[in-house]
């Protein structure tokens, strides 16, 4: 990899961004809109840092709310491949506070460490990505007053990050895989490190609607209305540190996806599940024709069992598994996969049998 601190490019301008994440993120354009926003900051801010120019640019770490499969990593990954710069995707539920059994925070620098073949230099530059984020919120009543037992998993790993989202000069191990008293170790800056934490914070983005449930014509827009205020009292509430939020300061909440939005993910980016599958098989001489209703039926599978776009894989995994066991028997055949191919394979299936 090029070192990323050599490479004299002009800025990507938000739209550019946009644009780029536009191909292969489908709909959540707000969301697209504020990440562009953010990483052109953040981009604005390590060129001025090259360039040795005293800047009062703060980082633009970003937190991602919204509900599973709506597409929090598919943007993250897709945000690091247009910038050209190393990417890792850690869970925050595998940390502890430090001196408690389980991976220090600095584990997830060496990670990505490794994901930058070892450069620290790009590693300065890269991105890490912390699902689950609202999985370390305080875990009790008590720890949120500050009586009763440690909270070594959930507050306790969000006060350990604040440092590495803050921006400091710490020491991770080179080897993941080894015991601390037993790595090597280097120093790495994390102050031009981008972190994107995302969560589904469930009991709020559903949505955190005080006034009820709105019925009849135009409830599905009072809906999405209601799903835009989550405020930070609320994540608070819910609890996050307020220090940990004042780390994150691009808040962006991703919408649920609807069955349209869902057939144009299984379609039309230029890594689609559809295309790839078409790829596979023809492989084997098999020519495959997903018809509309065939795809709508997995689109409608999907979201009756809220799985969302991370969904459709295994429903067409799953769906397909037959024609892909036989593929290399019956060469120079064409199939075609309608409505009655989907509803016969999908008959019985439950969600919990599909790995999402």
């Amino acid at each position: 990899m090029e070192s990323s601190a050599r490479r004299e490019e002009a800025v990507l301008t938000p739209r550019e961004i946009y644009e780029r994440l536009d191909r292969f993120v489908i709909g959540q354009s707000g969301a697209k809109r504020a990440v562009a926003i953010a990483a052109h900051n953040h981009l604005k801010r390590l060129l001025a840092r090259r360039l040795r120019r005293t800047s009062l640019i703060k980082k633009s770490n970003i937190l991602l709310i919204g509900p599973t499969g709506s597409g929090k990593t598919h943007i993250a990954r897709n945000l690091a491949d247009i910038l050209n710069v190393p990417f890792t995707t850690v869970d925050a539920t595998e940390y502890t506070e430090a001196g408690y059994y389980g991976k220090d925070v600095e584990v997830m620098i060496s990670d990505l460490l490794f994901k930058a073949n070892h450069s620290v230099e790009d590693t300065q530059r890269g991105i890490i990505f912390i699902d689950e984020v609202d999985k370390i919120a305080r875990r009790s009543q008590s720890a949120r007053n500050g009586a009763g037992s440690r909270d070594i998993g959930g507050e306790g790993v969000q006060q350990s990050l604040l440092k590495l989202l803050e921006g400091r000069e710490v020491y991770v191990p080179l080897n993941v895989t080894q015991a601390w008293n037993k790595s090597d170790f280097v120093q790495v800056d994390t102050r031009d490190i981008l972190f994107i934490c995302a969560g589904t914070f469930s009991d709020l983005h559903d949505y955190g609607d005080e006034g009820g449930r709105s019925m009849g014509f135009g409830a599905d827009d009072a809906a999405k209305q209601r799903q835009r205020r989550i405020s930070t009292r609320q994540l608070t509430e819910f609890g996050m540190l307020a220090e940990f939020l004042g780390r994150l300061p691009v808040v962006v909440q991703l919408d649920r996806l609807g069955e349209d939005d869902l057939l144009r993910v299984l379609t039309e980016p230029p890594d689609a599940i559809v295309r790839e599958f078409r790829e596979l098989l023809a492989m084997d001489e098999l020519e495959v024709d997903f018809a509309a209703p065939g795809l709508r039926e997995v689109v409608r599978y999907s979201v009756e069992r809220g799985l969302g776009a991370r969904g459709l894989r295994s429903i067409l995994e799953h769906v397909m598994s037959d024609v892909m066991f036989e593929a290399p028997e019956r060469r120079r055949h064409q199939v075609t996969v309608d409505a009655g191919f989907v509803r016969e394979r999908l008959r019985g299936l439950d969600s919990t049998q599909l790995d999402v």
